[in-house]
């Protein structure tokens, strides 16, 4: 490799780095704001003593430890699906494998959407609680800054999702940097502060947290539900990992991430050894006095970047969902030329907006938050180690007790950590618990009542080869042109087909039935992306292959369709799409609840032909009353 190849790798790898650094590690980054202090306040009455100091810091340092560096970082970002990580992701992953029993994929299936729905949750507590927390270092400058919390609470989080539309291209290039100046700023504030208190260094020492926990068996779980605090944003690590490949993440955790979080909790251990009374906000007490204003200011934009960074991935989530048939189509635009990846569903940001504002009226402060915070995220980690164990089991072929050996300690240490955030449950905790069921019951719903629709059309029509081999070629009166018809079985023939001859009496001169198929994997090549069969003389079989990350578009199955020797023209050809009304069934054993939710949901979903950008012009709905 040449010099000047070798400069622009590193250079590269860097760029990745500190990206990483922005969209990666906000969540988790932002955590110092509030997550010492909530450990002291959640048990009242527990006293600053240098054993309880040094037991809790410990209790944060190996946290981070076990369940970042190890759990996610080491382990379960080997469970990439061609790159790409997130619980979604790993769902897919499992699905590779072959199971015996008839449940075991079903269940595999409902883990995954059960820790996929939680994400929802965790996707609107996050932006509420950073965000306030930050604005609460106001309370720090002067205690009559208390009534301008909320309402400045409020105006950065309208400004935050309102410039969602505009898309992170043009803000991505400063996540970094940010960043980085933050990681930077926590790492430099903690070790001014250390310098006052050495001893909290001892915090590597695992004796204090073990000591801690016997000394407190009565009120240690609580206070385990609050280091839970200090991890949150772990999924996200794995969940953006497609971004910027294991590398870059692991450089910047283990360089800058890593080492600034742990020099901050312990610069706040010794401000608190140093100075009790400074509980209040240990965070914003850290920096001097001239200091506050810009610290404040600092760390609101840094909220912002990890509030960010979360609901795009909300995003990428609910686009998933869509693909793989768990959601109904939503409006989806691009908001990138270059990044597949930058998207913005205008439904689910109003919907995540309007949420976080309600959680910020209601809990008031970053306390109250807290209570309902780590509990979704906790489950959430526990169902990626299950899975991950079935990955090691079926797809990497490691033998059981290895699997287990390696994986199970690592499942127990997270149903401790979610037992210990589910005593938070009365108080807050049930929020993204429930928000985590509703949004699974309705990805359920839709699943369910999707796959009952296409059983009903499937009894209604024929064959395919049977009709073109019998019918299509002679009947009715022939048209020029070329008609496509997109269905989700190449086996049976399209409603739309059978409606144009019955009420149009025609068939055109070249007819496509076309099927868009998600496969298990984020990106297919262009070189598989199609498969072409003509089984009579111009009427063609087309499947196009796309990954669950991936956008279908029309133009690009065109483009691709004339380097199979088949020239298409997008304003020579009419798509005809069926449009079902649907009404509910009393003889389906799908509770009428429901389906009168996926009845509904069906009717406000976005058109198939808006969804897969074709022009509206080209388009010939024909319309068919199906039975749920």
């Amino acid at each position: 490799m040449s010099a000047a190849a070798s400069d622009t790798l590193k250079s590269s790898q860097l760029a990745l780095t500190i990206g990483a650094l922005g969209v990666v590690f906000g969540d988790i980054g932002t955590s110092p704001l509030y997550a010492i202090k909530q450990c002291f306040s959640v048990v009242p009455g527990l006293d600053i003593t240098h054993d309880n100091v040094i037991g809790i810091l410990s209790m944060v340092f190996w946290s981070l430890t076990l369940v970042v560096s190890i759990q996610y970082i080491t382990l379960i970002m080997r469970a990439n699906n061609n790159g790409e990580g997130g619980i979604m992701s790993l769902m897919a992953l499992v699905l590779r494998g072959n199971y015996k029993r008839p449940w075991a994929r079903p269940l595999m299936i409902v883990l995954g959407l059960f820790g996929a729905a939680l994400f929802f949750g965790d996707g609107m507590i996050t932006p509420a609680i950073s965000v306030l927390s930050a604005a609460e270092g106001l309370n720090v400058v002067s205690p009559d800054f208390e009534p301008f919390i909320i309402p400045l609470t409020l105006v950065v989080i309208t400004i935050l999702f309102t410039m969602q539309r505009h898309g992170t291209g043009s803000m991505g290039a400063f996540f970094g940097p940010i960043m980085l100046l933050w990681f930077s700023t926590l790492a430099i504030l903690g070790a001014i502060n250390i310098s006052h208190a050495p001893e909290v260094l001892a915090l590597i020492n695992p004796y204090w947290a073990i000591l801690f926990i016997e000394q407190h068996a009565g009120v240690s779980m609580i206070i385990f539900g609050a280091v839970v605090l200090t991890i949150t944003g772990g999924e996200a690590i794995y969940a953006d990992m497609g971004h910027f490949g294991h590398r870059p993440i692991r450089r910047a955790w283990f360089y800058m991430a890593f080492p600034a979080l742990v020099l901050n909790y312990c610069g706040q251990g010794a401000l608190l050894l140093e100075d009790p009374a400074a509980i209040e906000n240990p965070f914003f007490l850290l920096a001097p006095d001239w200091a506050l204003y810009p610290l404040i200011i600092f760390a609101t934009v840094a909220t912002v970047v990890a509030s960010q960074a979360c609901i795009s991935g909300v995003f990428s989530i609910a686009k998933q969902a869509m693909l793989l048939g768990y959601l109904p189509r939503f409006e989806v635009r691009h908001t990138s030329n270059k990044e597949i990846g930058q998207i913005y569903i205008p439904f689910f940001n109003w919907f995540l907006f309007a949420a976080v504002c309600v959680l910020v009226v209601t809990f008031q402060s970053s306390e109250n938050l807290a209570a309902a915070y780590g509990i979704a995220v906790t489950m959430t980690m526990t169902l990626d180690a299950i899975l991950l164990i079935v990955v090691a089991v079926k797809i990497w072929q490691w033998k059981p007790y290895l699997a287990g050996l390696l994986i199970v300690p690592f499942i127990v240490l997270d149903a401790a950590y979610f037992s210990s955030t589910s005593l938070k449950f009365i108080h807050g905790g049930w929020l993204p618990v429930m928000i985590g069921i509703l949004a699974f019951f309705v990805m359920a719903t839709w699943k369910r009542g999707r796959d009952s629709v296409q059983t009903r059309l499937n009894q209604e029509t024929m064959p395919l080869s049977l009709f073109v081999n019998s019918i299509g070629a002679s009947a009715g009166q022939t048209v020029p042109g070329t008609a496509v018809f997109m269905n989700s079985s190449l086996e049976q023939v399209p409603h739309a087909l059978l409606h144009n001859m019955k009420h149009n009496k025609i068939i055109h001169e070249r007819n496509i039935v076309l099927r868009i198929a998600t496969q298990d994997v984020p990106f297919v090549e262009d070189a598989e992306r199609l498969t072409i069969n003509e089984i009579s003389h111009n009427f063609y079989l087309i499947t196009a292959y796309y990954g669950f990350k991936e956008q279908p578009d029309i133009e690009q199955i065109f483009a691709l369709c004339r380097t199979h020797s088949l020239h298409l023209d997008v304003m020579d050809t009419s798509f005809f799409v069926s449009r079902e009304r649907i009404i509910p069934n009393r003889d389906n054993p799908m509770h009428r609840m429901r389906q009168m939710l996926y009845i509904a949901m069906a009717r406000n979903a976005v058109p198939v032909t808006d969804f897969f950008s074709i022009p509206s012009n080209r388009v010939v709905e024909m319309g068919t009353q199906v039975m749920l």
